[in-house]
């Protein structure tokens, strides 16, 4: 801006830093199955960054071992990567460092976490819902 050949700056925005340690970035339980034997499986997520203007979320999550997510898609565009771990993706085993790119409108899954579960890193360039 106004010139500036370092790139596009905004006077008063800075970035912000998140570690996953940080006591503000608790783990939220968001999903969770009751499997045949009555033990529960979930799906954790620690929110980095949840922006409303423009809208944005960035997540790390644990699925623990056989968690079930539908097949779903999201109101925006959605990436994902696998850090640790696998998931089934409908037919498509993903382990780690696997990224699945997903467009807006599409659906992918059903999601099966693997026997030691897995962590990934998401973000969602828009509205989140599904």
């Amino acid at each position: 801006m106004d010139g500036d050949p370092s790139g596009v700056k905004v006077p008063g925005l800075e970035p912000v830093f998140r570690h996953l340690d940080d006591p503000d970035v608790p783990w939220q339980q968001v999903r969770s199955v009751r499997r045949a034997d009555g033990s529960v499986a979930s799906v954790w997520e620690k929110w980095l960054a949840f922006s409303a203007d423009p809208l944005y979320l960035s997540l790390y999550a644990k699925w623990d071992p056989g968690v079930i997510q539908r097949r779903h898609g999201h109101l925006s565009p959605h990436v994902l990567m696998v850090l640790e771990g696998e998931i089934l993706c409908g037919d498509r085993l993903c382990g780690a460092g696997t990224h699945i790119e997903l467009p807006f409108g599409a659906a992918f899954g059903p999601f099966v976490a693997g026997g030691d579960g897995a962590v990934l890193f998401e973000v969602m360039m828009g509205d989140p819902r599904g």
